[in-house]
């Protein structure tokens, strides 16, 4: 699995969701997991959540992860959500450890009543994808929506300290992946 950083200011659109798109926009062959931070404002017409529809998803600034498998075709939906999942609590983990105390319903992570991320898992005949965003700040989020921040409260992270929690969580999730492949091999099977 290969991490890729983009350049800070990169929008999310939605339209990076698409499949295979590391390898169509960056030549990226192989599963990978893509960060950066930069604006989201999903097109409606690449919502993927039916329950979505008619909402606003947006933030002026966000740490984006798109994270792309090719290890099972077609894809397997279940698998992708259980992965969204991992990567979701592996996040959590990483900014409890920064002293943001935070919590987990299904794959959002809340600070206090505030929502700090957004997520998405699909799947296409060649791969399995993710999209997760945490919001840096609140600027830009739906007015609709109580939001919180990487960098506000009372124990919110410095600006320079936000790439090297994508760096972290990046790193992470590639080694409980190797390491679930490397159990899957050593493992007796019946």
């Amino acid at each position: 699995m290969k991490h890729l950083k983009l350049p800070d200011g990169t929008k999310y659109d939605g339209s990076q969701i698409e499949p295979m798109w590391a390898f169509r926009q960056f030549k990226v062959k192989d599963s990978s997991i893509v960060s950066w931070t930069g604006p989201v404002e999903i097109e409606p017409d690449n919502l993927i959540d039916y329950e979505d529809v008619g909402l606003e998803i947006k933030g002026g600034l966000m740490l984006n992860f798109i994270i792309e498998h090719f290890d099972c075709q077609p894809a397997d939906m279940r698998l992708c959500y259980h992965r969204q999942r991992l990567f979701v609590m592996i996040v959590r983990d990483l900014l409890e450890k920064r002293g943001i105390e935070t919590r987990r319903e299904g794959d959002d992570i809340y600070v206090g009543d505030g929502k700090l991320s957004i997520s998405i898992a699909t799947g296409s005949i060649s791969s399995m994808k993710i999209h997760f965003a945490l919001n840096i700040t609140t600027v830009g989020t739906p007015e609709a929506v109580e939001t919180a921040g990487l960098l506000e409260g009372d124990n919110g992270l410095k600006r320079e300290d936000v790439q090297d929690l994508a760096d972290e969580a990046c790193s992470a999730y590639m080694d409980e992946i190797s390491s679930i492949e490397s159990d899957i091999t050593k493992t007796r099977v019946f």
